[in-house]
């Protein structure tokens, strides 16, 4: 997939500014502090560490609502909450949901509740409750978001840190997941709308291409612990440049999984530059782990892996002719 037009679609124009996000996040954590983690907060408790992570589904809400299938959204909420956890070392247990709405609606909650019992079902973790708000003068349809909490010895976790000559490994996505939809959808609906046919045979509308559940990667974590992974990341928001989030390296991609045919529909869809799509999405690859070298192969023959690049002496992402 190649396409160098720089007057194209881009996250920012579409309405998320990752700079600005990262700004306003760090300004908050400036003033606030808490525990450590690049991916979730680690709060010692004594022999081990408590970790926490909470993030949401975001925009993918609204392609949810313009098919009227909110089945599969609660699958992402766990899973973009459990696998930061996953990238920390910890091992998720419990999460709480929070569904804020501008008016009840059985139908609607009860798929969501789906979704949440089948991804907490996935990733071995228990529902602990939750919270529903009605708030109509604040939300505009639905909202919904979580808290995931896990458990860790302190020699479990990772060291976070990759290191020079490190092997990484890197595992599929299963499509866009839960981020970027804000340009996804901007790209979607400019020459055509949801419910356009899908072409090709694993969807029957745009939508549901769209609408694919983020994978969990909580399966991984006790052969991640046996690989002796370094540090891990976890590929959302800012695309391919999270693995920056491992250390100051240089990481050069030369093998990673092939992207799925959704995001070259939204780069064709939307005229947006090979940058902007590896910046923005996780390109086919949603996790990856810095292993010591020759502890690859084995991560590799006992998972659905394989290594994708090395870590190097520098800065910055090499992948697919781009320089991130």
């Amino acid at each position: 997939m190649t396409n160098d037009d720089s007057d194209g679609m881009t996250y920012a124009d579409a309405g998320v500014d990752i700079e600005a996000s990262e700004a306003a996040t760090a300004a908050l954590v400036a003033q606030v502090g808490g525990g450590s983690g690049d991916y979730a907060g680690l709060l010692d408790i004594g022999d081990r560490y408590l970790g926490l992570a909470t993030d949401g589904v975001g925009t993918k809400l609204l392609v949810a609502e313009a098919l009227d299938d909110y089945s599969t959204v609660g699958i992402d909420c766990i899973a973009m909450n459990a696998n930061d956890l996953v990238a920390a070392g910890v091992r998720p247990v419990a999460f709480v949901d929070y569904l804020a709405v501008d008016a009840p609606d059985e139908t609607f909650a009860e798929q969501v509740g789906q979704g949440l019992a089948a991804g907490a079902e996935e990733a071995d973790i228990e529902l602990v409750g939750g919270e529903t708000a009605v708030m109509p003068e604040v939300i505009n349809g639905l909202d919904l978001a979580g808290t995931c909490a896990g458990l860790a010895k302190k020699d479990a976790i990772f060291p976070g840190e990759a290191e020079e000559g490190d092997a990484l490994v890197g595992f599929p996505s299963s499509g866009i997941h839960s981020n970027g939809l804000t340009l996804a959808r901007k790209a979607a609906t400019a020459d055509g709308d949801y419910d356009d046919d899908w072409d090709g045979d694993d969807y029957d509308t745009v939508g549901e291409a769209l609408l694919e559940p983020t994978r969990l990667y909580t399966y991984l974590l006790d052969d991640l612990r046996a690989a002796e992974t370094n540090a891990a990341a976890h590929v959302t928001g800012g695309g391919w440049t999270n693995l920056e989030r491992m250390g100051e390296f240089r990481y050069v991609v030369d093998d990673a999984f092939d992207p799925q045919p959704v995001f070259e529909f939204v780069q064709e869809r939307g005229g947006v530059s090979d940058e902007e799509m590896h910046t923005t999405f996780n390109m086919g690859t949603g996790f990856v782990a810095a292993v010591p070298e020759e502890n690859a192969e084995a991560l590799v023959e006992a998972t659905d892996s394989r290594v994708i690049g090395r870590v190097e002496a520098g800065d910055g992402v090499s992948i697919r002719g781009l320089d991130l």
